[in-house]
């Protein structure tokens, strides 16, 4: 390595200085008379929408549960998802299980049908 004589250090951009400046922008602010603070005034909502990108196959949404509450949430948690846990893991293990079988048929038939290609080629 050869040194830079001309390097004076990492490089940052020039400031000027600027007499007008009065502080980080902000919007102005106006009145809005339809402005309610609290959105979460309503008594019942009856309904909600997710907007999801999935990623993961297979991925299932139920039993969705809307609240502002963790214990009444960790309640809900214990009466209804504890119930059925053991059971979704060991649907998803079987179906991981059927997966993978599947796939491994599938390589072995292609490889299968490879071993035909070049069983032909040496008949050639």
């Amino acid at each position: 390595m050869i040194d830079n004589p001309e390097y004076k250090g990492e490089w940052k951009a020039k400031m000027i200085d600027n007499p007008a400046y009065k502080g980080v922008w902000k919007a102005k602010q106006i009145d809005n008379p339809k402005y309610e603070a609290d959105v979460y005034a309503y008594d019942n909502i009856g309904y909600v929408g997710l907007d999801l990108w999935i990623v993961n196959d297979g991925t299932i949404f139920d039993n969705i549960l809307v609240t502002d509450s963790k214990k009444e949430a960790d309640a809900h948690a214990d009466k209804h998802w504890a119930k059925i846990k053991e059971g979704e893991k060991e649907a998803k293990e079987a179906f991981d299980k059927a997966k993978k079988d599947a796939e491994e048929k599938t390589k072995k038939a292609d490889e299968d049908d490879d071993d035909a290609d070049d069983d032909e080629k040496d008949e050639l």
